[in-house]
């Protein structure tokens, strides 16, 4: 078992999952409900977040042959969508009046998907399950392992939100989002060799 690609992977995987930009929209969300409630709604999201990401993982052969689609196709798809999900971690959107308002008791949507199973996340593990299938225990643990980190980071944002402030929790954000940049054009670049590689001669 290499440990190394499992931290690597579960590093990966947390900088996706970017607890530290939920951190704001999960308190605006669910600061309506009383402590207990809250406690009982991020942790019902956390598990159904979890649940929707091993199943993805494990299914990741079967979606794929069933839609006849290749790694190649797979990869570039989850490079720009990668890319595009970095940008926004650098140049937020802040989530609207509404859309906060709007969530009376957010089951599933938007606390579980998109923002803890989001597409990247998903593209990810569709790539790691298809790609190398003969090693979903080392997956699975990096995706646990990074599933827990996250959720240790948001059980705990209103500590975090009083220690970092708004400020600093967006500073951190902002260099996640660089460095998933950089994994975003390297997934891309793959991609992009594969299928060059897979083109006839």
């Amino acid at each position: 078992m290499n440990w190394n690609e499992i931290a690597s992977v579960a590093v990966t995987l947390f900088f996706i999952m970017d607890p530290l930009g939920n951190v704001p929209v999960f308190n605006a969300i669910l600061s309506k409900f009383d402590s207990t409630r809250r406690r009982r709604i991020m942790a019902r999201e956390l598990v159904l977040a979890l649940l929707i990401l091993f199943l993805f993982l494990f299914t990741g052969n079967a979606i794929l042959g069933f839609l006849g689609l290749g790694q190649p196709s797979l990869s570039i798809a989850g490079g720009v969508l990668l890319f595009i999900i970095s940008l926004r971690m650098i140049f937020p959107r802040t989530a609207s009046h509404d859309e906060i308002e709007g969530a009376e008791d957010p089951f599933l949507v938007p606390l579980a998907v998109p923002m803890i199973a989001g597409p990247s996340t998903i593209a990810i593990l569709l790539l790691l399950s298809s790609s190398q299938p003969d090693r979903m225990m080392e997956w699975s643990i990096s995706l646990g392992l990074a599933w827990l980190v996250t959720t240790v980071l948001l059980v705990a944002s209103p500590f975090l939100m009083r220690v970092l402030g708004t400020r600093g929790a967006r500073a951190l954000e902002r260099l996640m989002g660089m460095i998933l940049i950089i994994l975003a054009t390297q997934m891309l670049l793959n991609g992009i060799r594969d299928f060059v590689v897979s083109l006839p001669a």
